[in-house]
């Protein structure tokens, strides 16, 4: 099977969350869903199903603006402990056919299946075989791209939602690449793709012969990546397990919090959930970070390192001093945020191992 060419599948579940609510409410199903916060406040969309989104309704746009563009949308409050629990039964199926999997999301993952379980030299067939699967296993469907590198997989992924599945082999990457639009390259948001075309840069293809002035004025940095690109070049492996080096959580709220038992109450329950994420990744943490942003959009941090520990009350009572030298309780609060760094996987040695270790 190993002819030198990778096979690299990007698999992404379709509207991931409102999928999960439409299988889960079948009075939902065919409706315009809109999972997220709730449209009198602040909330915004964090997933549209397919019948939401030809009224423009898509992800991270403000609740209120989806209504007022489909007035008959259902809106669900988000269930992120489900999601969560949908999202392992769709790894735990990507890894018994792979162990090269690299999460970007709960519902999306690039695969190596160069070399894979089920012995498949097609990278087509494996596709078909894990789109089949999640939706014998979850009830759900997902998009694949499967393509010689990252870049054109995920593209490709997304070239026929929902329950798209789109093959780049390697004599058909040029024909591809043809066909993109500039703003198709990694890093060319609406801004930047607008101020290319107006350099006369269209299509992706016309970044390879660009002058590399023009190129370098518009894109910064990037402008060697993204001739790379251009090219269909793409090296980068698929990295299976990415070595965190933080994580927490931080909430804004519709309303802004001025009872500091209430604001007490939300910084433990973040506490709680940042050192048992360190008990299920067999973390320590050294340092412990709450952010703060009043209502005036003012934000500050503020942190305690101590020796590394993933028990949950130290944890939490040292969140809770970090809250008490701040503002809480006199100024109201937008967002509160508690996260745990300078992770480790173990604890130090104790006093008497330390005396035998070897200075260097």
């Amino acid at each position: 099977m190993n002819d030198g060419v990778r096979r690299i599948l990007h698999i992404d579940m379709d509207a991931f969350y409102a999928s999960v609510e439409q299988r889960d409410h079948p009075e939902l199903r065919g409706r315009p869903v809109a999972v997220g916060g709730a449209p009198g406040g602040r909330g915004v969309v964090a997933a549209a199903s397919y019948e939401a989104r030809p009224f423009g309704v898509r992800s991270a746009i403000p609740m209120a603006r989806a209504v007022r563009l489909c007035p008959s949308l259902v809106v669900v409050p988000p269930d992120f402990t489900k999601y969560r629990a949908v999202s392992q039964q769709v790894f735990a199926i990507f890894r018994r056919v792979t162990p090269l999997v690299e999460p970007l999301s709960l519902d999306e993952a690039y695969l190596d299946v160069t070399e894979n379980a089920w012995g498949e030299p097609l990278g087509t067939t494996v596709a078909r075989r894990l789109k089949a699967d999640i939706r014998e296993t979850t009830g759900l469907t997902a998009s694949a791209g499967v393509a010689p590198n990252k870049f054109l997989a995920k593209i490709a992924s997304g070239w026929r939602k929902p329950d798209g599945l789109t093959v780049v082999p390697p004599e058909r990457v040029e024909t591809f690449l043809l066909a993109l639009p500039v703003d198709a390259l990694w890093g060319v948001g609406p801004v930047t793709a607008r101020k290319l075309r107006a350099r006369g840069i269209e299509r992706l293809v016309d970044v390879r012969t660009a002058d590399p002035g023009v190129l370098r004025e518009t894109v910064g940095s990037l402008a060697e990546w993204l001739q790379q690109l251009a090219r269909g070049e793409d090296d980068r492996p698929v990295v299976a397990e990415h070595d965190p080096q933080s994580s927490g959580s931080e909430n804004t709220f519709a309303r802004d919090l001025t009872d500091l038992r209430a604001i007490r109450s939300e910084i433990v329950a973040m506490a709680r959930d940042a050192a048992r994420w360190l008990v299920r990744h067999e973390r320590f943490a050294r340092t412990v970070t709450v952010k703060v942003r009043y209502h005036d959009f003012t934000t500050i941090t503020r942190s305690h390192s101590a020796d590394p520990t993933q028990e949950e009350e130290p944890i939490v009572a040292r969140a809770v001093a970090l809250l008490d030298r701040t503002e809480a309780g006199r100024r109201p609060i937008r967002l509160l945020g508690v996260s745990v760094h300078n992770l480790s996987t173990g604890l130090p040695a104790a006093p008497d191992e330390q005396a035998r270790l070897p200075f260097d």
